[in-house]
């Protein structure tokens, strides 16, 4: 029997640069208010969001990638070709294939990077982290960049007023490379699959684009169409992202907070340790519940970048990251414990060392 040869690649890896890109559109919370019956107070009260940015038809998914890529790249102080793998985390890349990554890719300038997409929603950053540092352990690429972009403005539904005002448009990227010291701790993640129902997308597109062809007068009805969203017209709506607020805000505060104690303990730190926390920007609630349950020392700064970015799922913990170490609120080496979590229902924690 052949031997296979074993894989050997760094002895750790660590986080070298860090980009972010936010669209040129900020909206503030008077513009969500056209469209549902709220108010600005009840919105910062419920969520902390005071703005958010949008992204318009130019800056698409591929677009926001490459220049959060570009600055990372740059603060990692690499050339693009030296990258030998990019991961890109994002729920709002509309089409099925070919993975929006071989082209961001391609724009970057690479040398023929393996290129895939995942989607982990919120917990994305998280999964695309845990599988850099493989695949730089392991030797298949010396330097990995992971990715979260969305574009969630296009998923949202503005006459929702459980939703409306939650989400945001940006990419945060950051560039993964080898080290002589560990910089990247054990990743504690996981899902619960039968909570799935309680974020999801309103209709599926197999639903939604015969009933649409058939509103157009083409095609043919398949299923009951008296499920469907409908606006104020009587036509199906574009599918949006949904949410049951209360059933996730009790799952985050409550069960988050256990698996960011686990990712602690699994790096052999304690919150005492810590310089840095920066979890998912789902909810300012949310994550001063957190840092409450975690009892985390005053000393820790902590990311509340959703008041003016809004939740962007995938690309919320490199977007908070990136504006910490620009804002001198965090440096270059610190401790820091990031946790992502969200649709799936799906999460992923661990401890790194900033870039």
């Amino acid at each position: 029997m052949a031997k296979i040869k074993p894989s050997k690649g760094a002895p750790y890896a660590r986080i070298l640069g860090v980009g972010g890109y936010r669209p040129t559109r900020v909206v503030p919370n008077e513009v969500i208010l056209e469209t549902i019956d709220s108010s600005d107070e009840w919105i910062r009260s419920r969520s902390g969001i005071e703005t958010r940015h949008w992204a318009s038809p130019e800056e698409t998914v591929a677009a926001m990638s490459v220049e959060a890529s570009g600055k990372a790249i740059a603060d990692a102080g690499i050339d693009a070709a030296q990258i030998g793998a990019v991961v890109v985390s994002t729920v709002s890349h509309f089409a099925q294939t070919p993975a929006i990554a071989t082209e961001i890719a391609d724009k970057l300038g690479t040398d023929k990077a393996a290129a895939f997409d995942i989607s982990a929603g919120c917990a994305g950053f998280g999964y695309g982290l845990t599988l850099a540092k493989g695949m730089i352990v392991e030797g298949s690429a010396e330097y990995v960049l992971v990715i979260g972009v969305e574009r969630l403005s296009d998923l949202t539904d503005l006459e929702d007023r459980a939703t409306a005002f939650l989400f945001g448009d940006g990419a945060g990227a950051v560039v993964v490379g080898p080290s002589q010291e560990p910089a990247i701790g054990p990743t504690v993640w996981g899902s619960e699959g039968d909570k799935a129902q309680t974020i999801k997308q309103t209709v599926s597109w197999d639903r939604y684009f015969p009933h649409h062809r058939l509103r157009s007068g083409e095609g043919t009805p398949t299923g009951d169409v008296s499920e469907l969203p409908l606006d104020s017209k009587g036509d199906i709506k574009f599918p949006a992202i949904t949410q049951e607020g209360q059933a996730v805000f009790r799952w985050a505060v409550f069960e988050m907070a256990k698996v960011a104690q686990q990712a602690l303990d699994a790096a052999g730190i304690s919150a005492d340790d810590l310089d840095v926390f920066i979890p998912h920007q789902a909810n300012v609630r949310i994550i001063d519940s957190m840092v409450k349950t975690l009892k985390l020392p005053e000393h820790v700064t902590v990311a509340r970048d959703i008041r003016t970015t809004g939740n962007t799922s995938a690309a919320s913990i490199p977007l908070a990251m990136e504006r910490l170490l620009a804002t001198g609120e965090a440096k270059s080496g610190d401790t820091a414990l990031v946790i992502g979590f969200g649709a799936g229902l799906v999460f992923a924690a661990t401890v790194v060392t900033l870039p």
